[in-house]
């Protein structure tokens, strides 16, 4: 099961941090992630990070403003998002893999980001 939270209403320029806490079978992450879905749009993704090597990967759209990070111990993976812009208005969902980067199993109700300008 994945809890995310964190989103809310920022102005352009500001910044927010999304945290999604993974329980049950945590032990078999591999890959932790955060997509987005804007109104009208498909699903995206925004930032992945490997759950045992930390290794990170962001969209072009991202690179530089977001920063994905996790805490092993307390299974929360967070999404730090800077310079935040009205086209990153969407809702924000988070991910668990069991695999790797490609697919992800497991996914997270998802919250609410609004950037006014």
């Amino acid at each position: 099961q994945l809890q995310a939270s964190g989103g809310g209403l920022v102005q352009t320029g500001g910044s927010l941090r999304l945290s999604c806490v993974a329980s049950g079978r945590t032990f078999s992450i591999a890959v932790m992630g955060w997509f987005r879905q804007a109104p009208g749009k498909e699903r995206e993704f925004v930032a992945a990070i490997g759950w045992r090597n930390g290794m990170k990967t962001y969209s072009g759209s991202v690179k530089g403003r977001f920063t994905i990070s996790r805490d092993n111990a307390e299974n929360t993976v967070y999404l730090q998002m800077n310079s935040l812009k009205p086209e990153d208005t969407a809702v924000y969902y988070c991910a668990a893999s069991q695999t790797g980067f490609q697919s992800y199993d497991y996914w997270g109700q998802g919250t609410q980001v609004t950037v006014s300008s």
